[in-house]
């Protein structure tokens, strides 16, 4: 089982710098991975740190944790752009790099007033199509791809990632909806958001399903803050993910994580 935190880069955590200390801290006490929220605006908060400057500098601060964003919705980045920060954010942490991929919400208005599409389903079909095309460019070969959201024009990225093929891509999945976890079992692993019991027994069995068995796929469970992992996913995890509240105590979160990761 590995353990990890997962912080909003908002509030008094909207500095690369105090997230560089965080990052610094949790791998000298013993964690195995560090991930960030990946908004632009927020109902709850209005200082908010980009999450990619804040891994590429916590990337350089350390040498063993994973980092990555959770997550990263597609429908409001530029493919290409993405590309280079997952290519740039690997090469820095010499290969400790998760990429988080989602469809994104609107709170704050985040897609709305940007005038980004919002429409769930169309959101899903994005995902699933840029993920691919995501996936091709990472490799370092020549793509072509002319679909209905996304076109790639012969395009060959360099340099490659240090991961091979690519970094991994974990999606989120919110409760058990089919469509998400079939997504995500073409790829390395799961987000599970929402779930209980009944919910991660379909997730399981859906899985299983598209992938033959859950060999080398990463199920990443979050809890509150000192929780333990449900019972219900203690055999099947890979990753116990704290998730830590948008208006984080910052004295509690850095004793907390001091402490290392539960036994």
């Amino acid at each position: 089982m590995h353990h990890a935190l997962y912080v909003a880069p908002f509030g008094r955590l909207a500095d690369p710098i105090r997230l560089e200390e965080l990052a610094v801290l949790a791998e000298t006490t013993g964690w195995d991975g560090v991930f960030l929220w990946d908004h632009v605006l927020r109902p709850d908060a209005n200082e908010i740190a980009d999450p990619w400057v804040c891994l590429a500098v916590m990337a350089r601060a350390t040498t063993r944790i994973r980092l990555g964003p959770m997550v990263t919705p597609l429908v409001r980045r530029r493919l290409i752009k993405l590309a280079r920060e997952v290519l740039s954010v690997d090469l820095l942490s010499e290969g400790r790099l998760t990429l988080g991929l989602g469809l994104g919400v609107d709170s704050g208005g985040e897609l709305s007033r940007f005038d980004e599409r919002v429409d769930p389903i169309e959101r899903g079909e994005l995902l699933s199509e840029g993920a691919a095309v995501l996936a091709e460019l990472l490799s370092g070969e020549m793509v072509s791809h002319r679909g209905k959201f996304f076109t790639v024009d012969e395009v060959t990225l360099a340099p490659r990632p240090v991961q091979h093929p690519r970094p991994p891509f974990w999606f989120a999945a919110r409760g058990s909806a089919p469509r998400p976890v079939r997504r995500a079992a073409g790829y390395e692993g799961l987000f599970p958001i929402d779930v209980d019991a009944d919910d991660y027994q379909r997730i399981l069995d859906e899985l299983v399903a598209e992938r033959g068995s859950l060999d080398g796929f990463d199920i990443a469970v979050r809890t509150a803050p000192g929780q333990q992992l449900p019972t219900f996913a203690a055999s099947t995890a890979t990753w116990h993910v704290q998730a830590w509240p948008v208006r984080t105590d910052l004295d509690l979160l850095f004793d907390t994580v001091a402490a290392g990761p539960p036994g």
